[in-house]
């Protein structure tokens, strides 16, 4: 069975799906039932599902990390998502783009060329990203710093990024669970080059 949960958070509705102590979905909005629909489209269709009027306090911890990436602190804590039923390539994805940490951006071809495939094709799984903001993929833009596509639209992700600007000044390399490099760059660097909202 999964749970549904909705809560608002300084006039931010989360929204959240789990299965136990696994993260099916999540996602938010500046509404409730927009937050809940986005939900609803993102967990599997054959399973049984209930709106539950309190949380858990497995998704009371997820709706204050949400919180958290969303205000732009810095976060350690990583849930178990349920990517089972997934495309093994989404899963990868998903997987490169938790590691950028908090500050820094890339692009979609530098997350290509860390898990193969091309620019569009991540930037396909990013649009259908079912763990916002869980997996920050407002992190990812395009080749020349410009912000790309957010699901949330533009303004909320160029919103999130500044919220998450630390003063860096140099690009870096994460090195990635399977000992490949991802190449980040401070996220002043898109921000620079968008201008203001």
């Amino acid at each position: 069975m999964i749970c549904l949960y909705t809560k608002n958070i300084h006039g931010t509705w989360f929204a959240v799906a789990c299965a136990g102590q696994q993260v099916v979905a999540t996602s938010f909005a500046d509404f409730e039932q927009k937050a809940l629909n986005s939900l609803l489209s993102n967990i599997p269709f054959n399973v049984p599902f209930q709106m539950v009027p309190f949380p858990s306090l497995y998704a009371k911890d997820v709706f204050v990390l949400m919180n958290d990436i969303f205000e732009g602190k810095d976060v350690d804590v990583v849930f178990n998502l349920a990517t089972d039923n997934l495309p093994k390539y989404t899963t990868r994805v998903l997987k490169v783009v938790m590691q950028i940490p908090t500050g820094y951006v890339t692009s979609y071809g530098a997350v290509a060329k860390s898990v193969g495939g091309g620019p569009r094709a991540v930037g396909n799984v990013m649009a259908g990203n079912i763990f916002v903001p869980l997996v920050p993929c407002h992190r990812v833009v395009k080749t020349d710093f410009s912000l790309g596509g957010y699901g949330g639209g533009l303004k909320i992700k160029y919103q999130l990024l500044t919220k998450e600007k630390r003063g860096y000044s140099e690009p870096k390399a994460v090195v990635l669970s399977d000992g490949e490099i991802l190449q980040v760059y401070p996220v002043e660097v898109t921000l620079d080059s968008v201008g203001r909202f």
